[in-house]
């Protein structure tokens, strides 16, 4: 199941020193972190407006959007997906309510 998310991600990486003229993810790392946080936002304005009005279809395809910017953003911020993935797990040990509590 994650060995996609694992190929994407590393494909972002391999990409983003890549030509932006032939590149979309280097294209978005090139504008900087500001035009990636838009993009995210625009695409997770999307996912949610599909996820009231759209099909399961459409919903994939713009949740699918969602992850890639997110992977973009965090890569353009020197974030290692691999510092979320250990976040999530030292929440998993904790309720959310009361993790929310000690923020």
């Amino acid at each position: 199941m994650f060995k996609n998310l694992e190929q994407l991600i590393k494909k972002i990486k391999k990409q983003k020193n890549k030509n932006p003229k032939i590149s979309y993810t280097a294209s978005l790392i090139k504008k900087g972190k500001n035009f990636c946080i838009k993009k995210f936002m625009e695409e997770a304005k999307e996912f949610a407006i599909s996820s009231k009005y759209s099909n399961k279809k459409n919903l994939i395809h713009e949740a699918t959007d969602v992850l890639y910017h997110y992977l973009v953003l965090l890569e353009s911020k020197k974030i290692s997906f691999r510092l979320i993935l250990k976040e999530i797990k030292k929440r998993s040990k904790t309720s959310g309510i009361i993790e929310k509590l000690h923020r």
